[in-house]
């Protein structure tokens, strides 16, 4: 079998199959246009009690592209997005995309030295720079670094409280649940309030900006493993083609569903999340904070999602909360997970409680906006695998060493081609020549395995892999194994030098134990009896020889475990 045949399409749902490229040759700013048009009185987003209609949203979106214009963006400027998920991050994306500026999102919990590293290479190439910020990252950062940011003109600040019910801010921000900071002139900077300069004072028109498929429509950062950050250039194309073919592939229809995510929008995950929902005329509820469960559950009971995406971790909290037990299951149609590794033991705990073949494993990356991989929403799911390559995508795994393809059921780089492809990445033509080869496929660092049935399975990030003595540990594979262990709620493992041999190493597991599980509180015993449990189900040269307990597993904000971290 190569894989050129694709022969994984006869796995695929009745009626799947490629989609026409002629589909993909439109903005994503006209592609969402039937769902303002046609469902102006629906609701597009509730946000603690707060709740925005189609119509309404169109508007706020108008104005706030109004409002760039005005202060002099251009088309192919940027605005950068340094909020959570509230309802001015969908405002600023709609709005800025309608004036034709490029959206990318900022992590609000970046230093500042790293939002300034962001807001400058941004600004390369002579781009100006508007930024919508939360008030407490305006006081905590940018009055500390805006003499550094040249190409930066404009900055509207908001709070997290800003559309919730005023009594509810207010008590938000006495209690200390709702994050403040003084908004102050700068020097040489237009510095607005959202809610005081800009709601309700532009007009509410949709501009007359021509926006085509080539134009780009994001820069995504992704992680800075290996040297600084690097911004993937999204065009209108790249996005469009993936939302189409995602929503192909699991026949979601027109004005249907309500999604629920945990995902920020300022991580691509979250930024496709909300954008596939927007370009369906669904409802969703914006969560803020996806750490705090119960407020999840509080609005999974009054809103009743038809559709969850969220990362594994997230879902393995939602179960550890009681209350999560009071959801009514036949509400739920798909949970999404995507962004990390879920051990298949959770998944199967997690399908008992939302019901037997809703949850649905993908994979992407920020370069290929991001999903590339996923399975079938009707047919054969297969629990621990990613699914099986998309309609329009292109597959292959290679040796990473030699560059030539393995052979089916062996492990290799996972490599993918199709139009979601990224344009390359923003000001770095010599990274975007390693990552995306001369036949146009991305190098994605991620390690998989194709079963004969080309279902994916992930063994390990190419970083990740830990090298025993000459042998290859996939962290993920063994990960997978120990979290069998009744004593094991989630475990990292990573690999430390190895003292005796140099150039080899030794694998660690940083392991949080399970709140039920019963043991006398010595430590040691229970690493012999997890050792032993390591020795009769992995390879000797797999078995960790350090494991060290925690109480909480460092997460990333996305929700993945933070294993640079755990390196350091």
């Amino acid at each position: 079998m190569s894989y050129k045949e694709r022969f994984w399409t006869k796995n695929y749902d009745s009626g799947i199959g490629d989609l026409d490229p002629k589909e993909f040759e439109t903005s994503f700013t006209e592609i969402t246009r039937r769902a303002f048009e046609e469902l102006p009185d629906k609701l597009a987003l509730a946000f603690f009690g707060t709740e925005i209609s189609y119509g309404e949203l169109d508007n706020l979106s108008n104005e706030f592209a109004h409002m760039l214009i005005e202060n002099g963006m251009k088309k192919g400027d940027v605005l950068a997005i340094c909020v959570v998920n509230i309802p001015e991050y969908v405002i600023g994306i709609l709005g800025a995309l309608k004036a034709g500026v490029i959206v990318s999102g900022v992590s609000p919990l970046l230093s500042a030295v790293q939002i300034q590293y962001q807001l400058n290479d941004l600004g390369t190439g002579g781009k100006q720079i508007a930024l919508l910020t939360l008030d407490a990252v305006f006081a905590g950062h940018i009055t500390k670094i805006y003499t550094k940011l040249p190409s930066l003109k404009l900055v509207i600040t908001t709070s997290v409280g800003g559309f919730m019910p005023k009594m509810l801010a207010k008590l938000g921000k006495l209690v200390g649940k709702i994050p403040k900071g003084k908004v102050t002139p700068l020097e040489g900077k237009n510095v607005f309030e959202y809610h005081k300069d800009v709601k309700g004072k532009y007009s509410d028109e949709l501009p007359n900006v021509n926006i085509s498929a080539d134009d780009i429509a994001f820069i995504q950062y992704t992680g800075g493993t290996t040297g600084p950050p690097k911004g993937a250039r999204l065009s209108h194309r790249n996005f469009v083609a993936d939302i189409k073919i995602f929503q192909h592939w699991l026949s979601w229809e027109f004005g249907t569903g309500l999604g629920l995510s945990g995902f920020p929008f300022f991580h691509i995950a979250g930024l496709f999340t909300c954008s596939n929902v927007i370009m369906l005329g669904w409802s969703q509820v914006l969560i803020p904070n996806p750490r705090d469960t119960s407020h999840i559950i509080k609005e999974m009971l009054k809103y009743r999602p038809t559709v969850l995406a969220n990362v594994p971790t997230l879902y393995q909290m939602l179960l550890k909360d009681p209350k999560f037990t009071k959801v009514d299951r036949d509400m739920i149609d798909y949970a999404i997970s995507a962004a990390a590794p879920f051990p298949k033991e959770s998944q199967e705990i997690f399908e008992g409680v939302i019901g037997k073949g809703k949850l649905i494993e993908l994979y992407g990356m920020t370069e290929t906006s991001p999903l590339t991989v996923g399975n079938p929403s009707k047919g054969k799911k297969k629990l621990g695998h990613i699914g099986l390559p998309f309609p329009n995508v292109d597959f292959k795994l290679l040796d990473p060493d030699t560059g030539k393809e393995v052979p089916i059921g062996e492990a290799g780089e996972i490599c993918v081609k199709g139009p979601m492809v990224m344009e390359g990445y923003h000001n770095k033509p010599e990274e975007t020549k390693k990552a995306i080869d001369s036949d146009g496929f991305m190098h994605t660092g991620d390690v998989g395995i194709m079963d004969e049935e080309g279902y994916v399975r992930i063994a390990d990030r190419t970083k990740d892999m830990i090298i025993v003595g000459g042998f290859k540990v996939f962290s993920a594979k063994l990960e997978d194994t120990l979290t069998k262990h009744p004593a094991i709620e989630m475990v990292a493992t990573i690999g430390v030098p190895n003292p005796d041999r140099p150039g080899s190493e030794i694998v660690k597991a940083i392991i949080q134990i399970a709140p039920d599980y019963k043991y006398d509180g010595d430590e040691e015993a229970l690493k012999e009896k997890i050792t032993a449990f390591a020795k009769e189900n992995c390879s000797p040269y797999e078995v960790p020889k350090i494991i060290e307990f925690t109480e909480e597993l460092p997460l990333t904000v996305v929700g993945k475990v933070d294993k640079k971290l755990l390196r350091k």
